[in-house]
């Protein structure tokens, strides 16, 4: 796990080292373990190491092949290299070190853009042809690992993180109006777009070409296909799930360094402890918790403390925890905003603080992500639809669910000094657009709901992704996600939809909390029936709950000068008034707004540090 960084100059204008290590120093907490640089000419790839297998100098990178015709700057894991070394071996290539880097190199010179099939894993990575003067970027399936680019007329430049593109002094930032629009309307992004003009990301599941004379291609190797059509019993499809999960974290495993696992008290990231447990002699597991003392409603059962230290009785682990109270979000609030750059969903910085405990006893941990997405877990929250329903008619009505900070009316009113310029914007057709590769002739109730699945998968589990990456990252900390197996995902996209959502439950007021617990438990059915053999009904029977700090009620209490204080002045795209409408909606109970609130505390923070120099 490392951070990646490149140029490629358009105007044969050599790269200089020290632009390069301007890079790599920026993103230098992503690897602390060590840096490399590689010049040829108008081309140049940084690196620096987190080292997680094979820890000798034999893995440093830039890494080259043997002819010296491909080299490589990569970020990520793949867990199934051992296999393809031997693949590789039998058909004659040779190796120096340990690594899954020079698996992955040794293949893209076997096998060209088609390796990317064959990796089971993480990453995101660029590779230079010496030979062909091109440059070959790619992207893991689900976008575990972040890839952002900037190309003009002059030159290409990537980075895992936006700042790597920044330190090399030929992009200066600004903000992407457009892509802004967006954000406000999903608390995320749909497109490729980032809140930084002209950088892009480089989505999951895809792959790039870039030629020394400016043409930039892109392709897209996979995609999500919630096709529900596999043809089995609940009992087959419980112990096929079991065999697939169990076989998930052990491949996960595979590491030079100690590996911990968060837990939540959950579902997901306690049955990943269970099986970890059983190869790891001691193994360290974290949880965060919060201080309840002014938390009211549905967020005082936020604090997931007591079920985390019953997992960890379980599997008995050796157990930290640390306990978030509301000044902790100010307190970090800077550092926070720098290394996760453009917010993405959710309020996302305990995330930040269990990334840092974790980082104090190691390098690697497990995480629970992607089980809610492949399996089902958030049944309030899919679309169901009436017995006959079009295409259309479901965006129309799916789209207004996915509004997620303001509406479209309270939008126009909100950037009412900068609306001629991005007026034209229509977020229903970016939402539209996501769905571009699902059947729209015979629509369905069920077609609907798969497409609700995909929906989740593709936009909202790739934010959550970018987000623990960042923040992880920050910390020099590797977290793996074993839900995203390939051959897990691959099974838990065939499992028909009646296998994971219990009697098709829905509500249709997310505030009434006996309709919403019903919805909860009806989600992940067949996960649940799986997992059952790891963890108690305690565990399986209980309701879905996010990580989430209970801000909605500090936001009204403890925190509340400091959102005042904070969007009192606003940045002039905005509409001072509208941002007070919303703070005061919040405060006097007529509307929970905590993630509107978030989303602008987060943007004032970042406007000055990055976008309005």
């Amino acid at each position: 796990m490392c951070g990646i960084a490149g140029i490629l100059n358009f105007k044969n204008e050599p790269v200089a080292y020290s632009q390069l290590k301007a890079m790599t120093d920026s993103i230098a907490h992503r690897g602390p373990d060590g840096e490399g640089q590689y010049v040829d000419g108008s081309l140049g790839l940084g690196h620096r190491r987190l080292a997680i297998i094979d820890l000798s100098p034999a893995g440093h990178q830039p890494m080259q092949t043997r002819d010296q015709r491909y080299t490589i700057t990569y970020n990520g894991e793949v867990y199934n290299f051992k296999e393809l070394r031997i693949e590789l071996e039998a058909k004659g290539y040779r190796f120096h070190s340990h690594t899954d880097t020079e698996v992955v190199l040794n293949a893209y010179a076997e096998w060209g853009d088609k390796c990317l099939s064959k990796f089971n894993g993480m990453f995101a990575f660029a590779i230079w042809d010496k030979k062909e003067r091109k440059l070959f970027l790619a992207r893991d399936r689900y976008g575990i690992k972040p890839l952002y680019y900037f190309l003009n007329n002059s030159c290409f430049i990537f980075g895992s993180e936006v700042k790597a593109i920044i330190g090399s002094g030929l992009y200066k930032a600004s903000l992407d109006k457009e892509g802004l629009v967006e954000y406000l309307t999903f608390q995320n992004f749909f497109t490729d777009k980032t809140l930084f003009q002209d950088i892009k990301m480089l989505m999951p599941g895809h792959y790039a070409y870039v030629s020394l004379s400016g043409n930039f291609t892109k392709h897209q190797y996979w995609d999500f296909n919630f096709s529900g059509s596999l043809k089995i019993s609940e009992e087959d499809a419980i112990e096929e799930t079991d065999r697939l999960f169990k076989q998930a974290v052990q491949r996960q495993l595979i590491s030079d360094v100690p590996v911990s696992a968060y837990l939540s008290g959950g579902l997901d990231s306690g049955a990943i402890t269970m099986v970890a447990r059983k190869y790891i002699p001691h193994m360290k597991t974290f949880t965060i918790g919060f201080d309840l003392s002014s938390a009211t409603g549905l967020e005082l059962s936020f604090d997931e403390r007591a079920k985390a230290e019953r997992i960890s009785y379980l599997a008995k682990t050796e157990h930290y925890e640390m306990v978030l109270k509301a000044g902790d979000m100010e307190r970090c609030m800077d550092k926070y905003v720098w290394h996760l750059e453009e917010p993405r969903v959710g309020q996302s910085y305990p995330n930040y603080y269990a990334a840092k405990l974790a980082s104090k006893f190691g390098k690697v941990v497990l995480s629970g992500a992607g089980g809610d997405e492949l399996f089902g877990g958030y049944p309030w929250r899919y679309f169901y639809g009436e017995e006959q329903i079009s295409f259309d008619n479901f965006i129309d009505a799916y789209y207004l669910k996915w509004q997620r900070l303001v509406s479209n009316t309270q939008l126009k009113e909100l950037l009412e000094p900068i609306w001629d310029e991005i007026q034209h914007v229509w977020t229903r057709d970016i939402f539209a657009d996501v769905f571009k590769s699902i059947k729209k002739d015979s629509f369905n109730p069920d077609e609907a709901l798969r497409a609700s699945f995909y929906l989740e998968a593709k936009t909202f589990l790739h934010g959550l992704l970018v987000v623990e990456d960042k923040l992880s990252m920050a910390h020099g900390l590797e977290t793996r996600v074993p839900f995203l197996d390939n051959d897990l995902v691959d099974f838990a996209m065939k499992i028909p939809n009646h296998m994971k959502i219990s009697g098709h439950v829905q509500t249709a007021n997310e505030n009434d909390l006996a309709s919403k617990i019903q919805a909860t438990r009806g989600g992940k059915h067949i996960l649940r029936k799986t997992l059952g053999k790891y963890l108690d009904k305690s565990v399986t029977d209980n309701k879905k709950q996010g990580f989430s700090s209970p801000d909605a009620s500090w936001f009204k209490g403890e925190s509340i000068e400091y959102v005042k204080r904070e969007l009192s002045v606003v940045s002039s795209i905005f509409s001072q008034n509208v941002i007070n409408e919303i703070v005061d909606q919040h405060v006097s109970g007529i509307k929970n707004n905590r993630l509107a609130i978030w989303s602008f505390l987060h943007l004032e923070e970042i406007f000055p540090v990055f976008l309005m120099k």
